[in-house]
């Protein structure tokens, strides 16, 4: 199948070969026909890097020639980054349709440009949802037009916490449109959105629900927590061509291991919340130049990113959510290419990576840590190919050559090919000369010591009471409820109104559940969610204390209560 299969106009069609795109994916041949040709609502299930939006955004335009004034065409996502990229992609659709007027409205940026945009006229409006609530309640945008309401990425959306402005939005759009969902898996909260915003919607998947990309390998490297960096250095180096994002769970660690990155001399940058807009954008135009080898992220930071060609996705720290897992690892292998996801763990998280392998219906494959001589010899070998590969430019050296080439006599090939490569790989041999290699862990029993039973000690404890830098926040839902991690993560947001609060260890109980915050937002969080109703449900939110120092069961026995205003201690009484 080719794009001519199509029913689009020609004028879409030149647009798209002019891009060098042929043939549709799979997601694509199965969407553009149902949009061109019904007015169905539709669901469509698929992995980042698939063609999503030239799915619905290439019918969306071939039906607009004739459109009235008015934002016809709405298309809700989570973040600035994503926005643009639509945006930029509609547009290039649109290259030869100069009357269809595509724009974006995001938050962190001022408003001037974005109401003039909207004054002007516009057919097809990229919004986030925050920005787009707060220009209808100025009444600066006008929804009563709209023939096609789009929501990509709609589980992220909800998973930052922006369930209360989804609902605002769409119940001021017309009851008559078509509503197009996109969204790579399928939690609760989506298929609620679904359910009252849509009507007998068809669903397209492409692949399995929640499933990994087919393109993506998985591995794992099982390491002791001490060894963690270790062992994500010697995997750079043995990768001396990856590009790829670093994945950890905190803005702490995401900053930490960038600047040891740096200090050992790898082109990196850090990317999380903590950073400014033009810092960030900074961050992003440098890696996408591929001035940067490696970006180390945290998963609110790096949501909407669009990165062609990355070779790797690491796993610095599992995620708590196993959708974060299969998002982060569908930015790689994109577009039909190849890609390789690897996941740095402990001993104590072997049950973890069964359970996601059971969910994305992927193998994690494990792999030993590689030793100081393969990785030596994988960079010889890069080089080697890299030198052979290279063309001179004759012209430009030749005037020098005569002269340099005399530096070398009395030399034979062997002396100074063993120059070139003791200069090349100097500081490497250097460093891996007199390191060991990384001892196998024992997967079933880990490591018995004294020591280790002290570690695993500490981190119960850490566990229960809060690591360094958060705060825990005991809530009355639990798997009773059908809560999961992303719920308590949507709620945060939502009920902070802030989408950048770091998360922490998330635990969920029958009956109850525990999410660490950061420290200097716990309070106001605490009070935020404490009396919110949620599915029914008010919330009852203690915050512990600094001095909690539990019972015998693990249990803290004091706690904040959270109440409007202030908080107060509270006696928790003692499990019969």
């Amino acid at each position: 199948m080719t794009f001519n299969d199509f029913t689009l106009q020609d004028s879409i069609l030149s647009a798209i070969g002019e891009m060098g795109f042929q043939n549709p994916t799979p997601i694509q041949a199965e969407v553009i026909p149902h949009v061109s040709a019904s007015r169905q609502d539709l669901i469509a299930l698929a992995h980042t890097g698939t063609g999503k939006t030239a799915a619905f955004g290439l019918p969306i335009l071939n039906s607009l020639q004739e459109a009235p004034a008015g934002i016809n065409a709405l298309v809700l996502c989570p973040t600035r980054e994503l926005a643009i990229q639509i945006v930029n992609e509609l547009r290039a659709y649109a290259k030869n349709l100069p009357r269809i007027v595509i724009e974006a409205v995001y938050g962190g940026t001022g408003y001037g440009e974005q109401l003039s945009a909207l004054k002007r006229g516009v057919h097809i409006l990229v919004a986030t949802p925050g920005r787009l609530l707060d220009l209808i309640e100025k009444k600066k945008a006008q929804l009563s037009n709209i023939e096609y309401l789009v929501l990509d990425e709609a589980d992220i959306m909800l998973n930052m916490g922006f369930k209360e402005e989804l609902d605002a939005i769409l119940a001021a759009t017309p009851e008559e449109k078509q509503s197009i969902l996109l969204s790579a898996t399928m939690p609760p909260e989506v298929a609620r959105i679904a359910s009252t915003y849509m009507k007998d919607p068809k669903t397209i998947t492409s692949g399995q629900k929640n499933a990994a990309a087919e393109s993506v390998e998985h591995f794992y490297f099982m390491v002791h927590g001490d060894q963690k960096y270790a062992a994500l250095k010697r995997l750079v180096d043995f990768h001396p061509d990856m590009y790829g994002i670093v994945f950890c769970r905190t803005k702490a660690s995401t900053q930490e291991i960038a600047d040891r990155l740096v200090a050992d001399g790898y082109e990196v940058e850090s990317l999380h919340g903590d950073l400014t807009q033009m810092q960030r954008e900074m961050v992003m135009r440098k890696f996408r130049r591929r001035d940067l080898q490696i970006l180390v992220a945290t998963d609110i930071a790096a949501r909407g990113l669009d990165v062609q060609d990355l070779s790797h996705v690491i796993h610095y720290d599992l995620p708590d959510e196993i959708e974060v897992y299969t998002h982060r690892s569908g930015r790689t292998g994109r577009a039909g290419k190849e890609g390789t996801s690897y996941a740095i763990v402990g001993p104590r998280q072997k049950q973890r990576l069964l359970q996601i392998q059971r969910i994305i219906q992927r193998e994690i494959q494990p792999r030993k840590v590689p030793k100081g001589e393969d990785i030596f010899e994988r960079q010889l070998l890069d080089f080697a190919e890299k030198l052979v590969s290279t063309e001179a430019q004759e012209e430009q050296i030749q005037h020098y050559f005569e002269q340099f080439s005399q530096a070398f006599d009395g030399l034979d090939r062997d002396e100074i090919l063993k120059k070139i490569v003791a200069l090349q790989f100097e500081k490497l041999l250097e460093y891996y000369r007199d390191l060991p290699d990384m001892k196998p862990v024992h997967e079933k029993t880990g490591n018995k010591s004294k020591d280790h039973k002290k570690n695993r000690r500490v981190e119960q404890r850490k566990s229960r009471h809060g690591d360094e830098g958060f705060g825990r926040l005991r809530i009355n839902l639990g798997k009773n409820q059908g809560i999961r991690p992303p719920d308590l993560i949507g709620l945060v947001n939502q009920c902070s109104r802030r989408r950048d609060i770091e998360i922490g260890h998330i635990g969920i109980k029958s009956s109850w559940s525990s999410i660490q915050v950061e420290q200097n937002y716990s309070e106001l969080v605490a009070q935020a969610m404490d009396g919110f109703d949620f599915r029914g449900q008010k919330l009852r939110v203690e915050l512990d204390t600094p001095q909690s120092h539990g019972d015998r069961s693990g249990r803290p026995t004091h706690k904040k209560r959270a109440s409007k205003g202030k908080l107060h201690y509270a006696k928790r009484r003692k499990a019969s």
